[in-house]
């Protein structure tokens, strides 16, 4: 899928223009028609209001780390005015087993306290609001979900200056160079 140039990225235009579905909160992913095959997916906050941090993450603790991280660390990953959190891929893996279902039901767990491998994303499970963010997801058969994943984040660094709040980095592409302007550094 060619990316459509927007002015936000909203639920609306990941919607219309982005072929995005589902616009669930975690909780209600267990009943949905979560595709099983690759793609990517976004996790989107309602409100551009401030939010509030909790100041440790009631996520579980994979291989006994703990995935908290300092309020002053969320403060300063915050992206005013956006309502996109995080942009995810869900690569079908060598089976063909895997895919957004799979992965999507890991977050899920993980930010349910279990012990998941989910490590990205994690900074959205310190949030306030937690509960009510909604996940949707966009199945990308004729694209690597890394690529369109990584499309997605350049497109909202575009857009917003820094990468979304619980993105950590730039997406699992190696064609994008440059500064990651988020931080000054290079990818």
């Amino acid at each position: 899928m060619v990316p459509v140039p927007r002015t936000e990225l909203t639920q609306e235009t990941l919607a219309a223009a982005g072929g995005f579905c589902g616009f669930v909160p975690f909780n209600k992913l267990i009943d949905s028609q979560v595709p099983r095959e690759a793609g990517i997916y976004v996790v989107i906050r309602s409100t551009t209001s401030n939010p509030g941090f909790l100041p440790s993450s009631p996520a579980g603790h994979f291989q006994g780390r703990d995935p908290s991280v300092s309020v002053d660390a969320l403060s300063a990953a915050w992206v005013d005015g956006a309502t996109v959190l995080y942009v995810g891929k869900a690569a079908a893996g060598k089976a063909g087993k895997r895919g957004l279902r799979k992965r999507l039901d890991e977050y899920r767990r993980h930010g349910a306290g279990q012990a998941v491998g989910h490590w990205g994303g994690r900074y959205i499970w310190q949030l306030q609001d937690s509960a009510t963010l909604l996940v949707a997801w966009r199945p990308t058969p004729d694209q690597d979900p890394g690529e369109a994943e990584a499309s997605l984040i350049a497109e909202f660094i575009e857009l917003h200056g820094a990468r979304p709040f619980a993105n950590r980095n730039r997406g699992a592409t190696t064609a994008r160079s440059g500064p990651d302007r988020a931080h000054g550094r290079p990818e």
